[in-house]
């Protein structure tokens, strides 16, 4: 029988085995929660009872990425990163160095590999030929989630006996130089609403610039989830609940994972396809959050409201109600392609700089943070990023204009001996009319909201 102990905050499935040389050996295996080390025994117990408890026996790479699927991807990994991480696995690791032996993984075989990888055709799922002319190579950003799902593989072949140490962690793979993502000024996402005719998309883009969204959590969005009474939006308490997400996933990926995850399966349109489109929880708890609406959005979803309940009345028994607020005509899920297609359109007829829908996204925490005077956690409260590093190692880029403000006053102030700005001159009692904390939140730069004070306190 395997029982679980309590060490160091972490919980033990402790069994016994038999090896390969008849011995009887005890076994630990560790696990973050309670619920994964119970779901361990079970299945440990439940292989006890038909006879088939048997250690992993991998010689190849491929038998130890198989079995690091079926014994840890499987419990760890939500259903869209499952699907993810097994066509990495299949597309990248096994058809290159899947026949070689454990005992032959090195680092510099491994960055031999990474080094391969960079020449190697990238594998789309999209057959559409409009995008066959982009046939590129596995990009470096690839090649790092290769590289960590290595790293993690061989965590688990060590816990699991089969080799002394990670190869992985020595191994170094390609550099990779992260994109900055292009965005809308509030300027352009102004004219680009005033622009914008398809009432449907004009409020999916209210909603992801104002509430931070991503596409899944927008077009996943239900009623039941939306406070949008009178009361609440006079008191400025009208939000939005963001616990779920709208995805197309694989059906196979589904069974594998008996839907963990999963609110609720959409029926599917063609009996024997291998997707559907599924509700389910957020990847992260972080994720799940309340936003606060400004009024104008709110009374926008109340005018939504109003018409889809005449559309429902209309069509009788032909609307198929999942309570979504972004639905097809008929009240079915959306797919994203549907308002990406419809964004990208609105962007080409009005010739607007060319960015993706994501991006607005992208927008929304940016002129939060600049608008807020850099409060971090505000804005991390309402994009659901799980560290607030995640905040600041994206958006770093933001305090662009304020820095050139920065040098502009240096510039006025010090080098060319000029007033200084009306706001930052002392009153008639001598006292700062802008201290140095609000300085620094005005400018974004601690530093230099010191040396203008100093400068100041010099002039006065």
């Amino acid at each position: 029988m395997a029982s679980i102990v309590q060490r160091k905050g972490k919980y033990c499935v402790v069994y016994l085995y038999t090896n390969d040389e008849g011995k009887r050996k005890q076994k630990w295996e560790t696990y973050k929660t309670y619920e994964e080390a119970k779901k361990r025994r079970t299945e440990v117990e439940y292989r006890e009872q038909i006879g088939k408890l048997v250690m992993p026996k991998c010689a190849t790479m491929e038998d130890l990425v198989r079995e690091f699927i079926a014994n840890y991807g499987k419990n760890k990994w939500a259903l869209s990163t499952y699907e993810s991480n097994v066509g990495i696995l299949e597309h990248y690791v096994i058809p290159q160095i899947g026949k070689m032996k454990l005992k032959d993984i090195t680092p510099r075989m491994l960055e031999r590999f990474y080094q391969s990888l960079l020449t190697t055709p990238a594998v789309r799922k999209c057959t559409d030929k409009k995008y066959a002319k982009y046939s590129r190579t596995v990009a470096p950003e690839t090649i790092k989630r290769v590289h960590k799902l290595l790293h993690s593989c061989f965590n688990q072949a060590v816990r699991w006996e089969l080799v002394d140490r990670n190869p992985v962690t020595y191994a170094t793979p390609p550099e990779s130089q992260l994109k900055e993502r292009e965005i809308w000024t509030v300027e352009t996402l102004d004219k680009a609403l005033s622009l914008c005719e398809d009432p449907r998309l004009k409020l999916a883009i209210n909603l992801a610039f104002s509430c931070s969204l991503r596409i899944g959590e927008l077009l996943g969005l239900t009623w039941d989830c939306i406070d949008i009474s009178e009361k609440s939006i006079q008191d400025g308490e009208a939000h939005v609940l963001i616990n779920k997400e709208l995805i197309r996933v694989s059906r196979e990926a589904m069974k594998e994972l008996d839907g963990k995850g999963v609110i609720f399966a959409f029926p599917v349109a063609v009996e024997n396809g291998t997707t559907q489109l599924v509700l389910k929880k957020p990847k992260t708890s972080s994720s799940t959050r309340k936003v606060f609406l400004p009024r104008t959005v709110a009374k926008m979803l109340v005018q939504w409201k109003i018409e889809q309940n005449q559309t429902k009345a209309a069509l009788g028994d032909e609307y198929h109600d999942y309570d979504l607020v972004l639905a097809s005509p008929f009240g079915t899920p959306l797919e994203r392609n549907v308002i990406a297609r419809a964004f990208r359109e609105l962007i080409e007829k009005n010739d607007l700089p060319k960015v993706v829908f994501h991006s607005l996204r992208h927008s929304s925490i940016t002129y939060k943070l600049k608008w807020n005077g850099g409060d971090i956690k505000a804005v991390q409260g309402d994009s659901g990023h799980a560290q607030a590093k995640m905040v600041t190692d994206q958006y770093s880029h933001i305090l662009d204009d304020d820095r050139r403000t920065n040098a502009q006053l240096l510039e006025d102030v010090f080098y060319n001996h000029k007033e200084p700005p009306h706001s930052m001159r002392r009153n008639e009692t001598g006292a700062s009319s802008t201290d140095a904390e609000m300085i620094a939140k005005l400018l974004g730069d601690p530093q230099t909201a010191q040396l203008l004070r100093a400068l100041l306190d010099k002039i006065s």
